[in-house]
C-alpha cells in the first residue's frame, strides 16, 4: 500500500472572461464527509466530465464521484479560446500523416455530436455556434509550408473546404492583415464556461459532482482512497483527468510541459463600429503557427477575441502584473488589425494552462490495475479532452469501442529532458519560434 502526498494545487484567479459573461451560477457543494463509491474521476475539466458521463451510461447501477478542485469552468478547461475543431490542419501530406489526419477527424466529431447532443438535450447556454472556421497565414512562407499542405490533406480526404486569397478573406473577417486562408465549417465555436458548467449541471442521476474538493492525497491498495479537505473517497476505482498536475499524483513524471495561453475578449462592439467592421457578422480563426500567430473571435455578441503570448508556465501560476503587461500587447494587436476601432478597450484579459508533450502525444489509458488516465491535450482541449474521456471510460469498463485503438495509436508522451535543462530548452525553443515564424506575427 503506498500514499501519495498532493503537494501542488491549481489556483484559479477571477479573471476569466468567459465566466464574465455568464450568470452567476451556485457551485455544486464540497466534500464534507468520508464516502464510497465504485468510481471516482478527479478533475471535473471535460475529460473527467465526458468519462463520468460515459462511465454512468456503461454501468447505470454504479456509483460515480467527481472531484473537481476549484468551481468547473474556472480552470482550463473554461479558459480557452472555444474553438471545438473537427477537420486537421498544419500536418503533413505522408501516407502515415493521413492517416493520423483521418483519425482526428474521427475522434473530433465524434467528441462534437457526443457534446451537440447534451447541448441540445439540456438546453445548455454556451453560445453553441456550428459556423466552421478560417485557418489563416500572414507570409508566402506560412502560406507554402502551412496553408498548401494543409489544402493537399483536406482534398485527400475529400473533406469541405474552400481556399480564400487575401480579398476574399479580408470580404469574410472585415479587416485586412492575411495573405490566405482556407475555410472549413466543420468546427464549433462556442463559450466554453458556460459548456463546462452546463455539463456539470447536468449530470446522470448516479454521478455527483463535487466542487472546491482538491486532493490532497493518493493511498493505492485495495482501489484508491482520496483524502480532501473534507472528508475522504474510497472507489474501486479512478480515472485521472486533471492534465499536468498528473504528475503531482505520480504519472507521467518527467513528460509534461506546462504553458501558460493568454487571452483578452474586448468590450462589446455598438452598432456603428460592427458597420465600421464590416464582414460576417460572427467568425473564428486559427493562424498558422500557434505560437506566433494570433487566434481570433468575433462573438454573437459583437466582442473580439484575441489569444496570443503563449509562455513556459512551470510554476502554473499567473499574477495582475503579467495580464496588465498582456492586456498592453493585446490592445497593440488590435489596433494594428482594426485601426478604425482604436476607442475598443479590452474588457477581460485572463490567462490558461495547458498541458503539452514532447511528441504531442496525450496521456490515455491504464495506469494502474484500478487507475485510468485521459490528460495532456496538447491544446485542443475540447475535442480530444472530450473522446479520451470519454473512451478510456470505455476501456475501464471493458466496451469494445474501435475508437480506442485511434486513441492508443496517439502514443504516450516522450520523456523530456530534467530541468532546469527543460526550462532552458523550452524558452529557447520558444524564443526561435517567435524570431524564426516572425512573419506570422
Amino acid at each position: 500500500m503506498s500514499i501519495r502526498k498532493i503537494t501542488r494545487l491549481p489556483e484559479n484567479d477571477k479573471t476569466n472572461g468567459w465566466s464574465q459573461l455568464l450568470s452567476p451560477r451556485t457551485p455544486k457543494p464540497a466534500l464534507t464527509n468520508d464516502i464510497q463509491a465504485d468510481w471516482v474521476i478527479v478533475g471535473g475539466g471535460l475529460a473527467g466530465l465526458a468519462a463520468a458521463r460515459r462511465l454512468a451510461e456503461n454501468r447505470p447501477e454504479d456509483s460515480i464521484v467527481v472531484l473537481e478542485a476549484d468551481q468547473v469552468g474556472e480552470g482550463a478547461q473554461g479558459r480557452n479560446s472555444g474553438f471545438a475543431i473537427d477537420s486537421p490542419h498544419n500536418v503533413g501530406s505522408s501516407m502515415g500523416e493521413l492517416d493520423a489526419a483521418r483519425s482526428h477527424v474521427r475522434l473530433a466529431r465524434t467528441a462534437i455530436a457526443y457534446l451537440r447532443t447534451q447541448v441540445e438535450r439540456y438546453g445548455i447556454e454556451c453560445d453553441w455556434s456550428p459556423i466552421g472556421k478560417f485557418h489563416a497565414a500572414v507570409s508566402e512562407e506560412g502560406v507554402r509550408t502551412t496553408l498548401k499542405p494543409t489544402l493537399q490533406v483536406l482534398e485527400s480526404l475529400k473533406e469541405p473546404h474552400e481556399w480564400l486569397d487575401s480579398k476574399a478573406l479580408h470580404d469574410k473577417l472585415g479587416f485586412k492583415h492575411f495573405r490566405a486562408g482556407i475555410y472549413t465549417p466543420g468546427t464549433v465555436l462556442l463559450n466554453p464556461a458556460g459548456l463546462s458548467r452546463g455539463l456539470a449541471d447536468n449530470m446522470p442521476a448516479n454521478v455527483t459532482v463535487y466542487e472546491k474538493t482538491p486532493v490532497l492525497s493518493l493511498q493505492q491498495g485495495d482501489g484508491v482512497t482520496l483524502e480532501t479537505p473534507g472528508g475522504k473517497v474510497h472507489a474501486g476505482k479512478m480515472i485521472l483527468a486533471v492534465n499536468v498536475f498528473a504528475e503531482q499524483f505520480g504519472f507521467y513524471s518527467g513528460k509534461l510541459m506546462p504553458m501558460a495561453a493568454h487571452a483578452s475578449l474586448t468590450r462589446c462592439l455598438t452598432e456603428s463600429e460592427q458597420r465600421e467592421l464590416g464582414g460576417v457578422a460572427s467568425w473564428g480563426l486559427t493562424p498558422a503557427n500557434a505560437f506566433v500567430g494570433i487566434t481570433m473571435r468575433r462573438t454573437n455578441d459583437q466582442r473580439i477575441l484575441i489569444r496570443q503570448h503563449m509562455t513556459y508556465a512551470p510554476n502554473l501560476r499567473s499574477d495582475d502584473e503579467s495580464r496588465r503587461r498582456v492586456r498592453l500587447e493585446h490592445k497593440t494587436l488590435f489596433d494594428e488589425r482594426f485601426p478604425n476601432l482604436k476607442n475598443v478597450e479590452m474588457e477581460h484579459t485572463w490567462t490558461g494552462f495547458i498541458c503539452l508533450s514532447r511528441n504531442g502525444s496525450p496521456g490515455f489509458g491504464q495506469l494502474a490495475p484500478n487507475i485510468y488516465s485521459a490528460v495532456c491535450q496538447n491544446g485542443v482541449g475540447l475535442t480530444k479532452g472530450t473522446i479520451s474521456g470519454m473512451l478510456v471510460a470505455d476501456m475501464a469498463c471493458g466496451v469494445d469501442n474501435p475508437l480506442i485503438a485511434d486513441m492508443q495509436a496517439l502514443g504516450q508522451p516522450d520523456a523530456l529532458p530534467p530541468r532546469p535543462f527543460l526550462d532552458v530548452g523550452v524558452r529557447a525553443r520558444l524564443a526561435w519560434e517567435l524570431w524564426r515564424h516572425r512573419a506570422e506575427a
